[in-house]
């Protein structure tokens, strides 16, 4: 176990911890003790029907989906809906490489789907809070891919889903991208096979890492427009070492990795024996798919070829320089469009 003071209460809570003992994963692997970390917002009612689910996407945590996305006056009220946010298993908050003991710790840590995600969150949701359906599931990314993989795997319990910025099914594309970036931390020597004793250590790979992101993360017209000065920074320098280095210089390689391996492998057709078409038939949730227009890893193109397999989905577009990273909130009309598009799903009966 390695000490990150970034995966802590005091950056991230508050918190809670659901326990779920020896967890075995699709791969054949098991997590000893497997711990979910999790936040609530607002109350559940009376019926238990009031419920909403937000997965993490890759590196986020429970706390900027509470800091982006929820509050008053939001699409995702905590005054009338009973929010959960459960962080991934990965993640740094909930088991992970860097924060267990034993032979499973760091780079004996075991292969993890979107699937095992998906029932270990379902565990929590009916077992913690004897929750039997779900206003709406919604995510951003790999949060996407869990948002399809509840919609497929629970179709009955899955009222509304809301799939942002993420495929059902990951593509050769993006297989190719997330292997860049998980490259850029295991060609550090001092990542020293998954064994380093310090995140730190491997701030060389952290940093290569981030420059991908600023190339693919973005749009090409982020850069011409000079976007980062939106958020009060002077130079592309600036934005990388403030914005985007600040944002992953801090976290655990091989609790990235982690949670790479698994987006890489995103693929709801699992359920259904390789087939897609299949697998989102299943889906029974009005469903609002909704990629952003200037995203590279997920693009309009191949959201829009999952949507038309899903019956009775809609397509909604979102606008933003930002690109992929758009979901971190520094854009705030793309907030005001996820919001319209949210209230919109959340008021449509089902």
């Amino acid at each position: 176990m390695l000490d990150n003071p970034y995966y802590s209460q005091e950056t991230h809570g508050p918190y809670d911890i659901f326990e779920l003992g020896d967890f075995e994963l699709e791969e054949g692997g098991t997590i000893p003790d497997l711990r979910l970390a999790y936040a609530t917002h607002g109350s559940l009612n009376a019926a238990r029907d009031n419920a909403i689910l937000i997965p993490t996407w890759y590196s986020g945590t429970s706390k900027i989906m509470e800091q982006v996305y929820i509050g008053s006056g939001r699409a995702l009220d905590p005054e009338n809906y009973f929010i959960v946010c459960i962080n991934q298993i990965g993640n740094g908050l909930s088991s992970s490489p860097h924060n267990i003991d034993g032979p499973a710790a760091m780079s004996g840590f075991p292969h993890v789907r979107i699937g095992d995600d998906v029932r270990a969150q379902h565990r929590l949701i009916t077992e913690k809070f004897g929750i039997e359906s779900l206003a709406l599931v919604v995510g951003g990314s790999m949060g996407a891919q869990q948002t399809y993989e509840w919609a497929v795997r629970y179709p009955e319990m899955v009222k509304r889903a809301a799939a942002i910025a993420g495929t059902a099914r990951n593509t050769d594309h993006d297989f190719l991208f997330t292997q860049s970036l998980m490259d850029a931390l295991t060609s550090d020597p001092n990542w020293a096979g998954g064994e380093y004793r310090s995140h730190a250590a491997v701030a060389d790979g952290l940093r290569r890492h981030a420059g991908i992101w600023a190339v693919m993360g973005l749009s090409t017209e982020f850069y011409q427009l000079e976007a980062w000065r939106s958020v009060g920074l002077e130079s592309v320098e600036q934005f990388m070492s403030e914005f985007l280095e600040a944002t992953f210089l801090v976290m655990d390689p091989n609790d990235l990795l982690c949670m790479a391996w698994k987006w890489q492998r995103g693929d709801v057709a699992r359920n259904a024996n390789g087939d897609l078409t299949a697998a989102l038939s299943r889906i029974r949730a009005k469903t609002f798919v909704m990629p952003i227009d200037e995203d590279m890893f997920f693009p309009p193109r191949d959201c829009a070829r999952e949507q038309a397999l899903i019956v009775g989905s809609e397509m909604r577009t979102l606008k933003s320089v930002w690109g992929h990273l758009a979901l971190f909130g520094a854009d705030p009309a793309f907030l005001t469009q996820v919001d319209a598009h949210l209230n919109e799903l959340l008021d449509t009966d089902v």
